[in-house]
């Protein structure tokens, strides 16, 4: 077999296995997350009615977090975007993470932000079934980010808060920058990234990635 022959083997392997040439010991999973909403459950009582409760269809990967029957509309000045999930428990204070070409149809400038910082966010309107709210801050970009515990931490030679680089290998890989590390004891490993950063680089639910400091 010639060299010719054995790279488009090798190439014909990784469009199979998803797009990774290649893992490592140090490699991370990675989790895609797309638009979602993070209610409190005084926002949730006006959209679905006093009392309501949540209906967890599928466990998440990270503790306690699960994906939920229920959807919201939510809309801007220009435009609005149906059925975009709740995941829950419920938080102390409502969210909304989209991306960042749904900025464009809903006519609002969204911060990319982590999760849980909502200074400088603006607000966005939710429509539900039995009400509507409108939020005065809470929504925006997710900023790409790994979690993890502290031991995990100490292995991969990072700290919480700290941003890094990361990797991915195969036929449309690269790197992106920028990515923070959120690392405490309620965490599973995995990087976290939404459709948009997934698309651009192909991967999926099975691709992993590489820190590099």
């Amino acid at each position: 077999m010639g060299k010719y022959d054995a790279l488009v083997e090798l190439l014909l392997a990784v469009v199979k296995e998803g797009g990774d040439l290649k893992e490592d010991d140090n490699s991370i999973p990675v989790g895609i997350s797309n638009r979602h909403i993070h209610l409190s459950q005084t926002a949730l009582n006006t959209l679905f009615g006093e009392g309501y409760q949540l209906t967890a269809t599928k466990d998440l990967s990270q503790p306690r977090q699960y994906a939920c029957k229920e959807t919201l509309t939510i809309a801007g000045p220009k435009g609005a975007i149906e059925k975009v999930r709740i995941l829950g428990p419920v938080r102390n204070e409502s969210q909304v993470e989209i991306l960042q070409s749904d900025c464009f149809k809903l006519g609002i400038v969204a911060p990319v932000k982590l999760s849980g910082d909502l200074d400088g966010t603006p607000g966005i309107t939710l429509i539900g079934p039995k009400g509507s709210v409108i939020l005065s801050k809470g929504l925006m970009v997710a900023q790409r980010h790994i979690h993890m515990t502290p031991e995990d931490a100490k292995c991969y030679g990072v700290k919480d808060g700290e941003k890094v680089t990361i990797q991915t290998c195969g036929l449309r890989g690269g790197t992106y920058a920028n990515v923070m590390i959120r690392a405490n004891n309620d965490s599973a490993l995995e990087c976290h990234i939404d459709t948009e950063e997934a698309n651009a680089m192909n991967l999926s639910s099975t691709s992993k990635i590489t820190i590099l400091k």
